[in-house]
């Protein structure tokens, strides 16, 4: 009796010093940020105070003056109204709340006074539009009339009738009758000021179509720019009389036209089919092609990769259109040769054209230009070969896989799981990639960041994350790596994984109560270690004595337990 007196008071005296170690908490809040932090006095400012573990007693102090407007919106947010016209200046802003609560931290206020606006002052009206144009004033020949096989000079008088400059001025005569000499039809004509003019003069000498004639035409085409550099063009009709063949009698030829009169393909756009082009590629090159000279281009041909067409006067001859010196090194023609009919094309007419190329497999990334031939007919029967460059665009990019490295574990609701990714380089060059990001709609992903850097082909990269779901079902990944391509533009390769997670498992204990009756009763089965055990584990261990827990195998099933039925206190039993 007296050993367990003694103990009873040794046990009494260690919870009490137990008790009194333990330091009483003061609850405690803090002040973090307020929105917006700069504000101007001539209206009515919203301040947001954002903290943690504010309580509706909050007051929001000014330099220690209370803000009694004070809203208390949840524990993390207050809101004051600063009045216009407060006073201008700097304010400690700090929050005081109901003993024994303690808000830590302090913020600062800038109230500052309207800037002043200055007084906006006359606006001048724009200017009236102003652009130069020119005109001509007079034209003349050196001789009255012309005749055939003679040379003489036309002179022609350009005058700005316009309100503004006109700059680099250049003239172009054209005849179908005359033919220019020296300059080849192309007169520098220089600046023409406002109200100004300049004489621009020009040599011909006439061909053998003027007989029966009595006047020749003559086109002038003047352009020019003003000091913004807005290009002009004015076309003007002059004409020079003629006094007939020479004198001469019979049967005169044909005039020829001259070579001022022609056509001019060009190819305006063009496309792929595949963009971006890699090697290996095959796809298809459109281009429009259009006629910008001033006449027919006939039995137009087009030479994809350069070449030219041979013989004279449209006479057909074997072999005239060579092809096959073009350069196809990195584009080669796929399924129909590099050349193709097109017939004819009017002036000013467009026609789309296309042709199946392939990307050589060894071409390395670059810019590539191409060069296309389109041979043609004349007006005269002469062969004209007009020859454009495109430019092709070749890109290696990274051939990833993006998967599991090995079978996923069970996901369960509301609890983690590991996510093993792998991306794998399948190409056949060293890729180079950024941060790989994994994010998901409906789940929770840690650790779902990381730089990856270069993979050299065949090489593979693993990253481990996390993954929370807090409903059971489909949870879809997403994957984003970024990297920049060949010409250093940012890119991204992006892909799904799914994964399945199941419904959280929860382990019950079976209650023996369910199954009995009849009044008998049972003893529960202790599910866990209680609060009163742990506290006399921890007296044992300040006494030195085994505080340790008792063994468990949560492994091994736990045997049922034989329900023993209490006797009554009316019935005798065995005594033990």
């Amino acid at each position: 009796m007296f050993l367990a007196r003694k103990y009873s008071t040794t046990l009494g005296l260690i919870l009490a010093l137990l008790m009194a170690s333990i330091p009483s908490l003061a609850l405690a809040a803090d002040l973090i940020s307020i929105t917006p932090d700069t504000i101007t006095n001539n209206v009515d400012n919203t301040i947001t105070i954002n903290g943690d573990g504010f309580d509706n007693t909050a007051v929001v102090l000014l330099n220690g003056s209370a803000m009694t407007d004070t809203v208390f919106l949840n524990d993390k947010t207050l809101r004051i109204v600063v009045p216009a016209g407060f006073a201008s200046g700097t304010y400690t802003v700090t929050i005081t709340m109901s003993s024994p609560n303690v808000v830590n931290g302090t913020a600062t206020l800038v109230v500052n006074a309207p800037v002043p606006t200055a007084t906006p002052t006359a606006t001048e009206p724009p200017p009236p539009f102003t652009r130069p144009q020119v005109v001509v004033e007079w034209s003349e020949a050196n001789v009255e009339q012309i005749s055939t096989g003679n040379k003489f000079k036309f002179t022609v008088s350009f005058a700005n009738a316009g309100n503004m400059t006109a700059f680099n001025a250049q003239a172009v005569f054209a005849s179908a009758d005359l033919v220019p000499l020296n300059t080849g039809g192309v007169v520098a004509v220089g600046n023409i000021p406002i109200g100004g003019s300049a004489v621009v003069n020009q040599r011909f000498i006439s061909a053998d179509s003027l007989y029966g004639k009595t006047f020749v035409l003559i086109d002038v085409t003047l352009t020019y720019y003003d000091d913004k550099g807005t290009s002009y063009s004015d076309k003007f009709t002059l004409t020079v009389p003629v006094a007939g063949g020479g004198g001469g009698t019979g049967v005169y030829a044909t005039a020829t036209p001259s070579g001022v009169r022609s056509g001019q393909l060009i190819i305006p756009s063009y496309g792929t089919t595949i963009n971006p082009l890699q090697p290996g590629s095959q796809f298809t090159l459109t281009m429009t092609v259009q006629n910008a000279g001033n006449d027919k281009a006939q039995r137009v041909t087009m030479i994809v990769g350069g070449g030219t067409s041979g013989g004279s006067g449209g006479t057909p001859q074997a072999g005239g259109v060579s092809g096959g010196s073009g350069e196809f090194t990195n584009f080669a023609p796929v399924g129909t040769s590099n050349i193709k009919s097109l017939g004819d094309i009017s002036s000013g007419g467009m026609l789309q054209v296309s042709q199946d190329l392939i990307v050589n497999v060894s071409t390395l990334p670059g810019a590539y230009p191409m060069k296309v031939t389109f041979s043609y007919l004349n007006n005269s029967g002469e062969v004209v070969n007009d020859e454009q460059v495109i430019t092709l665009l070749v890109y290696s990019l990274p051939n990833i896989e993006i998967s599991f490295y090995r079978p996923l574990d069970l996901f369960f609701s509301g609890q983690p799981g590991a996510l093993p990714i792998q991306i794998v380089n399948l190409g056949k060059r060293t890729a180079v990639l950024g941060n790989m990001t994994v994010t998901s709609e409906n789940g929770m992903i840690e650790s779902g960041t990381s730089l990856v850097g270069s993979l050299d082909p065949g090489g593979y990269y693993t990253m481990d994350s996390m993954l929370s779901a807090e409903t059971p079902g489909l949870v879809k990944l997403n994957i984003v790596i970024e990297y920049t391509d060949d010409f250093n533009q940012p890119r991204t390769i992006e892909k799904s994984l799914e994964v399945t997670v199941e419904e959280e498992f929860i382990e019950t204990t079976p209650d023996p109560s369910m199954d009995g009756g009849g009044g008998e009763e049972f003893f529960p089965v202790p599910t866990g270690e209680t609060f009163l055990q742990k506290t006399w584990r921890f007296i044992l261990g300040l006494l030195g004595l085994d505080s340790a827990p008792p063994a468990s195998s949560p492994e091994m099933p736990i045997p049922p337990i034989e329900e023993v039925p209490i006797p009554s206190q009316g019935q005798g039993g065995k005594g033990g």
